[in-house]
């Protein structure tokens, strides 16, 4: 008996969420070297090790199908979006496959835990909500111009042309190999971004609404990628809309930044008043009576400092301006 493994996919057009589900599945010790098979003969599936996108099955252990009649699994109860195979392999042995990825890098149960959500919601689920034609807007909702190209929008360019002088078998499956390697490295590029980078800033962020009590200024000592942490920690801590300004030095001098109303939203809270905006230097000081002033954004969302002090200070005119 063959020590190599098999994994099973349908053969024809390839699509984004069985490309990833066989990376990230080969990314795990079990299959790491696992030879990948494209059919959709029932005899050649059973006799794979494991079956992905195609067979019409479903159960956790060898087959990860999701085009059931039946089929309404989600990663957890807490999510609405329909799994994919995509979907189907990251919630069975997706902390498995981020261990993997991040081989050496000493994580918590509790940080595993908050990157397996996260990497869900950030990659995977588009991925599952676009292979079961789920939009994320609204059906009567137009869009103004055309998208910049997505993941499974690149995935498909490497699927053979109509007019291709190769469309065997054999050509489809060096077309997937490469489409699974392109949308792995970029699995792998985020997982890696989200450990190295975004949890860090997680735990920087959550100190200092801690530190900052009732304060509706958040003050940092040096830029992090805070805007995208604090929304989720406000809402833990049952303190939504607390904070109207953020301060925090960019290396030269210092940023007053006015929180947005959500993590997407180009919309300020309390953005800085609209005297000082698009004022610079001197004539921003004499304006405000604060020294050393930078400049306001013209829309009032941002501006900066010389000095901590005076971004500080800025900040606390703004709010009762």
């Amino acid at each position: 008996m063959s020590s190599v493994k098999t994994i099973a996919t349908h053969n024809g057009a390839f699509h984004a969420d069985e490309a990833l589900a066989v990376y990230m599945l080969r990314n795990l010790d079990t299959y790491r070297n696992a030879k990948v098979v494209r059919s959709r003969d029932p005899q050649l599936l059973d006799s794979c090790d494991i079956v992905v996108d195609v067979g019409g099955k479903y159960d956790g252990i060898k087959y990860f199908d999701h085009h059931q009649r039946e089929f309404s699994d989600t990663l957890s109860s807490k999510y609405k979006t329909r799994l994919s195979s995509a979907g189907l392999v990251y919630k069975h042995f997706g902390k498995e496959v981020i261990t993997s990825v991040l081989v050496g890098k000493q994580l918590s149960q509790k940080d595993l835990d908050i990157l397996y959500e996260k990497i869900y919601t950030s990659f995977i689920e588009g991925l599952d909500a676009n292979d079961n034609g789920i939009s994320p807007f609204p059906a009567d909702l137009t869009p103004t111009f055309k998208a910049a190209m997505s993941l499974p929008e690149m995935v498909s360019t490497y699927i053979p042309s109509w007019n291709s002088e190769k469309q065997d078998e054999e050509a489809f499956l060096e077309c997937f190999q490469k489409a699974s390697e392109f949308i792995g490295s970029w699995f792998v590029r985020t997982v890696n971004d989200y450990a190295s980078s975004w949890l860090p800033a997680k735990t920087l962020a959550r100190e200092a609404v801690l530190e900052a009590k009732d304060s509706p200024i958040l003050i940092m000592g040096k830029f992090f990628p805070w805007k995208s942490h604090l929304y989720d920690i406000e809402k833990e801590l049952n303190i939504e809309g607390q904070f109207k300004y953020a301060i925090y030095s960019d290396g030269k001098g210092w940023r007053v930044q006015a929180v947005a109303i959500g993590p997407t939203s180009f919309t300020s809270r309390l953005a800085l008043p609209e005297p000082w905006r698009g004022i610079r230097d001197e004539n921003l000081s004499r304006l405000t009576g604060i020294p050393n002033c930078i400049f306001v954004h013209a829309s009032g969302f941002i501006g900066g400092n010389a000095t901590y002090e005076g971004a500080l200070e800025m900040a606390k005119r703004a709010l009762t301006f």
